[in-house]
């Protein structure tokens, strides 16, 4: 499974992959985990991925150039995939959800900042929207972390003994 996770931090993912059943499991070829810099896709000199929310608010958001940019980059590299916005708002992580994405041979994970992202990512892109729980993380690194590992556990070969994963 190959895994496109898109992040303003990628180095956070570094340690998370270079250790234990997920280091194995990518040296076996089971996963394939790409942590991407969304700001490679942003424009200018500065490579802003920030703005203020369309139609007003508090805060910062990420913006959409940099995301629509991104995604579209990333489908078309690998063909059909299924994108998932790691966002409080989003449905509740429960198995069933992980048994699906397990089956999928590709997700492209969007980690959100400061306020979130723009509606019009939303609204535009039409991504599959998941919450971890109910409270709120400073972004989606770590809940991009527990839907990997939650999904990981369950494909062939991963935990070593067919029947571990039950």
């Amino acid at each position: 499974m190959r895994i496109d996770v898109l992040t303003l931090f990628p180095g956070l993912f570094q340690g998370y992959l270079d250790e234990s059943l997920v280091s194995k499991a990518r040296a076996k070829g089971i996963l394939d985990i790409r942590p991407r810099n969304l700001r490679d896709w942003a424009e200018g000199t500065h490579k802003v991925v920030d703005d203020r929310p369309y139609g007003g608010g508090p805060g910062m958001v990420l913006m959409c150039g940099p995301v629509f940019r991104a995604v579209e980059e990333l489908r078309a590299e690998a063909g059909p995939c299924t994108l998932v916005m790691l966002t409080p708002a989003g449905e509740r992580l429960r198995q069933p959800r992980v048994e699906s994405l397990s089956r999928e041979p590709r997700l492209i994970l969007l980690c959100g900042r400061y306020e979130g992202f723009d509606d019009r990512i939303r609204q535009g892109l039409k991504p599959l929207e998941i919450s971890v729980g109910d409270y709120v993380c400073n972004g989606g690194e770590a809940p991009a972390m527990v839907l990997i590992d939650a999904v990981a556990r369950l494909l062939p070969g991963f935990l070593g003994d067919p029947g571990s994963a039950d």
